[in-house]
């Protein structure tokens, strides 16, 4: 098989990349060591940046994301039992919008599905080979049968543990790490929001995040150790534990109901630097993790591809690797901007183990001051709704 883009991975990065590829013209094929629906289930993050809605619209699937996202202009912190609104819209003339990343999912697939490229799911064995040459080969074995398809450029959006990255000679390479001492426990539930808006909450027993995926369903989440275990976490300790971090407002305005997903999130910090290798190009995960706290994850990926689509339909408009060739520099100054604001938020609103009286304390004084500037305030929007591409 020939094509010029060959897509290792087909969560929403590489979907996203794929429909914008094919927009402009450029053939690919996309891989994934996955079943489609087994891609569906997974649960991820749901609040996306107006740039990144811009590039979904871009990629022609704008109209669920109109109907059924919720459009949200600020946010809630939460701590010393009362709570501070962050007012985007009028900090920064800007919103984040609530949709799911299985719904964003399931809309680049039908999208993808309609323009005939072709999605190979259950691709096993996968390897990438010749990736610094001007003729780069992903080989790969489906239904049984040896395959390989010859391209010009791979685009590497298999995710954290996928194969782009681990390909890449370590000299050539290097990448920077945080892990943090705690993990977070999520649970969906089809119960109405705490709020209307999200919920930061900074509390002495941990902190947590009352968010939503729509006005019937709840996303909740509560700090929690590193070696907690769901079964330690039935549905009642959880919903009571939830209660006691929260506001007396909104631990009264709690509907509770069974769990319909529960699972633990460790938290990491990570980049790789550059995000290219010879015709090798890395995006989302494959190069860089953030904590959620700062719902950066998904909007990274999104800028990634972005950049990645626009020097690759440079390239093939006008042959010129300019774009190609700054990439990675481009993608890394953003990507870095997220990484200083996701630990900062996470270092503003949760409980280190390692902490002394005075680290409680400057941290206290940091949200007091966050209440009462609007400098700060408008520091936190302007990051949280996404800076520019």
């Amino acid at each position: 098989m020939r094509t010029q883009v060959a897509i290792i991975g087909a969560g929403p990065s590489g979907l996203l990349l794929g429909q914008l590829l094919q927009k402009n013209g450029i053939d690919n094929v996309i891989l994934e060591q996955r079943s489609g629906e087994y891609v569906l289930s997974r649960v991820r993050a749901g609040l996306i940046e107006e740039g990144t809605v811009g590039l979904l619209e871009r990629a022609g699937v704008r109209a669920r994301l109109h109907r059924e996202g919720l459009v949200h202009e600020g946010i809630e912190i939460s701590f010393g039992g009362r709570r501070q609104r962050i007012d985007f819209r009028r900090l920064t003339g800007k919103a984040v919008t609530v949709y799911g990343q299985t719904e964003i999912t399931r809309d680049l697939m039908e999208a993808r599905s309609t323009t005939g490229a072709p999605t190979l799911y259950e691709a096993a064995a996968v390897s990438l080979h010749d990736i610094t040459s001007e003729r780069p080969r992903v080989r790969y074995r489906k239904d049984g049968v040896e395959a390989e398809i010859q391209c010009d450029f791979i685009a590497g959006c298999d995710g954290f543990h996928g194969i782009s990255r681990q390909i890449i000679p370590e000299a050539a390479i290097r990448t920077y790490e945080r892990v943090y001492p705690f993990g977070w426990l999520g649970v969906l539930s089809d119960t109405p929001p705490v709020s209307q808006e999200l919920i930061y909450v900074n509390h002495e027993r941990g902190f947590a995040l009352c968010s939503m995926r729509s006005q019937t369903r709840s996303r909740l989440y509560i700090q929690c150790g590193l070696d907690d275990n769901i079964e330690d976490w039935p549905d009642e300790r959880f919903w009571e534990e939830l209660k006691l971090r929260l506001d007396s407002v909104a631990a009264a305005a709690i509907v509770t109901g069974p769990s319909m997903e529960k699972s633990i999130a460790p938290l990491r910090s990570f980049v790789a630097d550059p995000m290219r290798f010879g015709r090798l190009f890395l995006a989302g995960d494959a190069a860089h993790i953030v904590p959620p706290t700062g719902a950066k994850g998904l909007n990274l990926a999104a800028s990634d591809v972005y950049y990645l689509s626009q020097a690759l339909a440079e390239f093939y408009e006008t042959k010129s690797t300019r774009s190609l060739d700054t990439y990675s520099a481009r993608a890394l100054a953003r990507v870095w901007q997220a990484e200083r604001f996701s630990w900062w938020m996470t270092r503003l609103l949760h409980c280190f183990p390692q902490d002394t009286g005075f680290d409680r304390k400057v941290q206290r004084a940091e949200l007091e001051y966050l209440a009462r500037s609007v400098p700060a305030q408008t520091a936190l929007a302007e990051n949280y709704v996404g800076l520019p591409y």
